[in-house]
């Protein structure tokens, strides 16, 4: 059930100037689509509820403020417990309790927040305040002010567990009938004090056969973060492609004290990509794009539409992307270019003062906070075959050095701004 709010004047009244603003504070780090649950028949099936997840959806609106109880249990205890919220139609401030928890100037991206210290058990109050008019209006030029807000819940996490999942698969020409995945699953601790967990994990072809298994026993020292990496081999006729998009399992338990204490399953589709002198290669076979711009909130039957179309790549435009979306096109075979949420064509193209603040070094930092949000909210999905840094937004040392970030995250998929008008800071693809 997604939470319809009210619509709001997004856009201040100029949009040419950057004016100062206080930047993202006490968010956790981007992630994957990463949820925790108590049971492997709860993660099988991906609950919305149980006891340790709930979500929240009786929301009150008023003017620019979104108010909801929140209701922690006493099985929380000595947990840690996690508010996702999947989007905003604005940027905004978070508040439990009547008190400011956090802020966070990129609504448009899921957003994860440690509010442990701020809840008690029992009744809560959330509240949301949607900045208005807002301080990045200038770098959303595609929003009509009618934009909907996405699911928020919360999780109450172990103290040490699961944060993220990465997935990397080599081919090689001199062994072309297998490939080779990495699989990195990050271990997070909250603890002020050391401790251990038994971190088991299996990994499952499209079959069912289990390919991959075992378990690594990790000591993480307070508030530590460490990553358990596992190699499986896997034919070249069982990884991910567009014409055959099949995926496999991946199953995850930490054990602590001899108790399970969290289970994961996600699917993962293995497949190898690279550019080279232009040239994009997925599982060895150069690939040519057929390239159409959607909507980040197109529907299952829309994305399916497009993939008989004979289209084999969407290129995302900005904005919310919607939950489904990415999952969808891992099933169908349709390649996705994640799109980060930045479009500032509404300021025009002048690189002078008060011009675009693609080229304003105080608009640097929230660039960047866009593009990495992006990257990782995207990065697992075998369908996304590159990224696009902006949308229509000039060019200048902003969107420089979102390309130069991105770089240092992802060393395969190309970086890409086809607006960049032949500079450096778009990949070339042929």
């Amino acid at each position: 059930m997604r939470i319809i709010a009210t619509l709001f004047a997004l856009f201040s009244c100029s949009l040419l100037a950057a004016q100062p603003y206080s930047a993202t504070e006490h968010r956790e780090l981007p992630r994957g689509y990463i949820v925790p649950h108590y049971s492997a028949a709860d993660a099988a099936a991906q609950a919305e509820k149980h006891r340790y997840r709930s979500p929240i959806t009786e929301w009150t609106a008023e003017g620019n403020r979104l108010t909801a109880d929140l209701i922690s249990t006493f099985a929380w205890t000595n947990r840690q417990v996690i508010l996702h919220i999947e989007s905003m139609p604005a940027d905004y401030e978070l508040w439990i309790n009547g008190r400011p928890t956090a802020t966070n100037r990129d609504g448009n991206s899921p957003a994860d927040f440690n509010i442990t210290k701020q809840v008690k058990e029992g009744r809560n109050r959330v509240e949301v305040i949607l900045n208005q008019p807002s301080d990045m209006a200038p770098i959303e030029g595609w929003k009509l002010g009618s934009e909907q807000a996405g699911k928020v819940w919360v999780v109450a996490s172990p103290t040490m567990g699961v944060r993220d999942v990465l997935v990397n698969t080599e081919w090689s020409a001199e062994t072309p009938q297998i490939a080779t995945t990495e699989v990195g699953i990050i271990v997070k601790s909250y603890a002020l004090n050391p401790r251990s967990v038994r971190l088991h994990y299996e990994l499952d072809d499209p079959t069912g056969k289990t390919i991959a298994h075992g378990y690594t026993d990790l000591t993480l020292q307070m508030r530590g973060e460490d990553t358990v990496r596992f190699l499986a081999t896997i034919p070249d006729t069982l990884l991910w492609s567009r014409e055959k998009p099949q995926q496999h399992t991946l199953r995850i338990r930490t054990q602590r004290d001899g108790r399970y204490t969290e289970y994961h399953q996600y699917p993962i589709g293995p497949r190898a990509i690279s550019l080279r002198e232009g040239k994009l290669t997925i599982n060895g076979k150069e690939e040519g794009l057929r390239i159409e711009n959607c909507t980040p909130e197109a529907t299952p039957e829309h994305l399916a539409e497009i993939r008989r179309s004979g289209v084999n790549t969407i290129r995302l435009n900005p904005g919310a992307v919607a939950p489904h979306l990415y999952a969808v096109c891992d099933t169908l075979g349709l390649y996705v270019i994640a799109q980060a949420p930045i479009d500032s064509h509404q300021a025009g193209t002048a690189r002078t003062v008060n011009g675009n603040p693609s080229n304003n070094p105080a608009w640097v930092p929230y660039y960047l906070e866009r593009v990495e949000n992006s990257y990782h909210t995207a990065k697992r999905h075998p369908s996304v075959i590159g990224f696009a840094t902006a949308y229509q937004s000039a060019n200048g040392i902003a969107l420089y050095e979102s390309y130069l970030r991105m770089k240092a995250l992802e060393s395969d998929r190309p970086i890409l701004y086809p607006e960049a008008e032949g500079e450096w800071n778009s990949d070339r693809i042929e």
